[in-house]
């Protein structure tokens, strides 16, 4: 009854905030033509507002959301105001609401067919970071490692270029998606990995001399202690074929395990072997496996097509098993369909294995083709996201810490630039229709010059700033040698 009188007393609130609702209207029988997309989506209770634009010569907007005008303005861009756009929704959890957009164009009203918000009580993780970079990845500058809040639209730097001296960095990682345990990486001269404990910044050297690189992918174990990472040397390549742009790839890679307590790398023969790359790899939730993606040596790249396997891993003993398992075999097309499996992440619960499949290699942004796949490792069923995919490139992602929800890079718009997008998976399994990321200006998208690359949820913010990473390069780097 509470809940009645409140949601009542908005309804007044915004309705004296709107002027009348448009009279002769003329119905139109088809969607807005909306930017972003946000038709008949599935959205987290704690998502900022969805602003958008609409894509058309307009005087005037206005809309309704379940027969409340939640704005109206003059031009094509739909904004909503934060503190209602937050108390609309927090009354509309586990509901599905109606939007409807009118538009006016002269003295001519017009109404679009209405869609849809279903709104979920799984809420999303509140902090996405993520690396801003040129969209040629053959060269780098100017890059930026940020943090922003998905529930409003703060954001802020935790590393740029000008600390960094202008060099390469990597991108951020969480433990468990908790900002008090987290690691990036600079490249080049006097860089490292930064690692993030409680605010406390260490730099370290993960390398000996018997390893090709430092580390490049990596990721933590449950307890945070171990980070599974790979050593690899990429090389890139420019295509001849004008219909492809660039191609990326490594001419050597094996995978480890660091200790970030003891200093030290635990490595298996089994992951390091000469005939075989071995990359991304990323512990099981339970810290007893570590998966990772393998491919034999060819003799051209276009052949090279990685499975995903996996090896038994101790957090007691801090010691690899004996026994490789194929999970997805690259030569199966009836499971895989294209050819290359790599970004395996598990979900927290457990359940689902994500990745990404394109036709071959281990740089999928650069092929278009390239997909997100969702396996049920509970009872061996692969998903191939349909509804989630499209005809640019679809890779790398990452999980909220409820299982609920993923965030994926996406080129869809335009084939060149990545934008963050997400998903929703509901209890029985099945994934709903994407969003980006929304903005607070609803032409972001239109004028932003950078992509947005790899992606991570976290579940609070980050304890640091940039400055602190600035001051951390300073450091000498800790060495790391073989455990014995």
């Amino acid at each position: 009854m509470l809940k009645k009188f409140f949601g009542f007393a908005l309804l007044l609130i915004l309705m004296t905030s709107c002027l009348s609702l448009p009279d002769n209207a003329a119905i139109v029988d088809s969607m807005p033509p909306i930017y972003p997309d946000y038709t008949d989506i599935t959205i987290p209770q704690n998502i900022a507002p969805l602003n958008f634009l609409i894509r058309s010569d307009v005087d005037e907007t206005y809309v309704e959301v379940d027969g409340v005008c939640m704005s109206h303005r003059r031009g094509n861009e739909v904004i909503f105001e934060i503190d209602d756009w937050k108390r609309f929704i927090s009354n509309a959890v586990d509901t599905t609401l109606s939007v409807t957009v009118y538009t006016r164009s002269g003295g001519q009203w017009l109404k679009y067919k209405p869609f849809a918000w279903n709104v979920v009580s799984d809420s999303i993780d509140a902090f996405l970071t993520y690396r801003l970079i040129e969209p040629d990845y053959e060269i780098y500058q100017n890059i930026e490692l940020r943090e922003r809040c998905v529930e409003n639209f703060e954001e802020r730097n935790i590393s740029t270029y000008k600390i960094v001296g202008n060099r390469c960095m990597n991108c951020h990682t969480y433990s468990n998606r908790d900002a008090n345990r987290s690691m990036m990486y600079v490249r080049g001269e006097n860089g490292g990995a930064i690692l993030n404990t409680n605010g406390i910044l260490r730099k370290l050297n993960i390398k000996t001399p018997e390893m090709v690189s430092p580390s490049v992918y990596f990721h933590f174990s449950p307890s945070g202690q171990y980070v599974a990472f790979s050593s690899n040397v990429i090389i890139p390549a420019f295509h001849s074929k004008p219909s492809k742009r660039l191609e990326v790839y490594d001419s050597k890679s094996d995978v480890y395990v660091a200790d970030v307590e003891h200093n030290t790398i635990i490595s298996s023969p089994l992951l390091s072997d000469s005939t075989t790359f071995e990359t991304f790899p990323t512990f099981s939730p339970d810290g007893r496996y570590v998966y990772y993606c393998a491919a034999p040596l060819v003799d051209r790249v276009d052949k090279l097509q990685y499975s995903l396997c996996r090896i038994a891993f101790d957090e007691t003993s801090g010691a690899f098993g004996n026994q490789v398992d194929t999970v997805i075999d690259a030569t199966n097309p009836a499971i895989v369909g294209k050819g290359s499996v790599c970004h395996p992440k598990i979900s927290p619960d457990g359940r689902y294995l994500l990745y990404t499949v394109a036709a071959y290699g281990t740089f999928p942004i650069w092929h278009p083709e390239a997909d997100l796949q969702m396996l049920d490792l509970q009872i061996g069923k692969v998903d191939t996201l349909s509804i989630v995919n499209s005809a640019k490139s679809d890779t790398y992602h990452s999980w909220s810490s409820n299982s609920r929800w993923f965030v994926f890079a996406s080129k869809r718009d335009d084939g060149l630039y990545g934008k963050p997008y997400f998903c929703h998976l509901d209890e029985q399994g099945r994934v709903s229709k994407p969003f980006v990321l929304p903005q607070q200006t609803p032409t972001f998208y239109d004028y932003n010059l950078k992509s947005f690359n790899i992606p991570e949820l976290g579940r609070g913010k980050l304890p640091f700033t940039a400055e602190a990473v600035g001051r951390a390069m300073q450091l000498e780097s800790e060495a790391f040698q073989f455990a014995n």
